[in-house]
């Protein structure tokens, strides 16, 4: 433990806080091959395997990951929600923050609906989610069109 003439010389350090999704952190400048510190919601990346994998002790399914490599070049896990999957290897996804409790070393989540990736198919709920479109939705925007035109 410091005396006090110690902490008024020095004073304490603030303890670091490790971030949660660092994948997330970082543009990479290919010109200088180097990182910039930038925060980003949602990166891009192309699908390098696709496999099933076992959670944790109290629970038991085979749940669908991905590994991607990403637009800055770190390879990462990432969790495919939802209900069946088109994702096949060199497809392009894109990943957002958000760990999987029950897969060690998951800390991301795919974005369904979006690139390569289709969304879930015959979803009513929390559609949002999962990239599905409402039903019906093209005959209103054929309905729409034909109001504007009409």
């Amino acid at each position: 433990m410091p005396t006090f003439s110690q902490l008024v010389r020095r004073g304490r350090k603030r303890r670091q806080r490790k971030p949660k999704a660092p994948a997330l952190r970082g543009i990479l400048n290919p010109i200088r091959s180097r990182l910039t510190p930038v925060l980003s919601p949602q990166k891009r990346g192309v699908v390098t395997l696709v496999r099933t994998m076992t959670p944790k002790k109290p629970h038991s399914a085979l749940r669908k990951i991905a590994k991607i490599r990403l637009s800055n070049k770190r390879e990462v896990t990432v969790y495919i929600p939802g209900i069946g999957h088109n994702i096949a290897e060199h497809a392009v996804a894109l990943i957002r923050g958000g760990r999987v409790r029950d897969l060690p070393g998951v800390k991301y989540h795919i974005i369904r609906g979006k690139y390569d990736v289709e969304g879930v198919a015959g979803r009513k709920q929390s559609r949002s989610k999962y990239g599905t479109k409402r039903e019906g939705a093209k005959k209103e925007a054929a309905k729409a069109e034909e109001a504007n035109n009409g």
